[in-house]
């Protein structure tokens, strides 16, 4: 068993790690039980917010304005998590949106990690539902905010405190880190005749996007302008 780790949770703009980015991060590092130290920082998607997320999470782009990119950020998170493993509840999901930005940075940030979700479909009824929040409500664990990273990381690092107290001794293996495994290929920037094509695409077919063409991948671009082609078309060779 281990009960120092690092307790962390992020938002996103969606839930795939391919296409959308991270707008906020928190990583409590938790020595033999106790937080001896915070990271925690708002990210600029270079994007603006769907509706669903600015109502879910509080956070509009008012806030994300002067926030720093990722790129900026990720590094210092590698360094503050240093060897310890990670924790939060669907640990996959935070690990594998951080693990292909320290990727694009070039860092490595091979982890294990402990999933308090995995730990919750051992131990809860099955009739109960095991999301955090849920998960909280049923062990008594008060949450102050739910769906910003502290708070969520901050929920995930006290119910796992729950259940190692009350359920560790025998369930040893339970509560023992693990391989976190998620592979990520640097992504490649859009390409000057990407971003030339796709923005006659986008002037040609009259259409408003607010991906920021210039912070999109090579594979971004050419989804993107798969999508619009099979929508509207291509360019009319007149227009030329």
């Amino acid at each position: 068993m281990t009960n120092s780790y690092v307790a962390i949770d992020i938002e996103t703009t969606g839930l795939e790690p391919r296409l959308d980015k991270i707008t906020e991060i928190a990583a409590l590092r938790v020595v033999d039980g106790a937080v001896e130290g915070r990271f925690v920082t708002l990210v600029n998607p270079g994007r603006p917010l769907g509706e669903r997320i600015v109502e879910l999470t509080g956070i509009t782009d008012g806030m994300l304005a002067g926030a720093p990119a990722i790129g900026d950020v990720i590094g210092p998170l590698v360094r503050f998590c240093g060897d310890l493993p990670l924790l939060g509840h669907n640990i996959l999901f935070d690990y594998s949106f951080l693990k292909r930005a320290a990727v694009n940075q070039g860092l490595d940030f091979q982890r294990e990690g402990i999933d308090t979700l995995n730990l919750c479909r051992a131990f809860m009824p099955g009739e109960h539902k095991k999301n955090l929040s849920a998960a909280c409500a049923f062990y008594c664990i008060e949450q102050v905010e739910a769906h910003r990273a502290e708070a969520d990381a901050l929920s995930a690092h006290l119910l796992y405190q729950k259940l190692l107290e009350g359920r560790g001794e025998g369930r040893e293996e339970l509560f023992t880190p693990k391989s976190l495994i998620y592979k990520a290929k640097k992504e490649q920037p859009v390409t000057k005749r990407q971003k030339e094509y796709l923005q006659d695409l986008l002037k040609c077919h009259r259409i408003d996007v607010t991906v920021q063409i210039e912070d999109m991948s090579r594979s971004q671009a050419s989804r993107m302008i798969d999508t619009i082609i099979s929508q509207y078309g291509r360019i009319p060779r007149q227009i030329f």
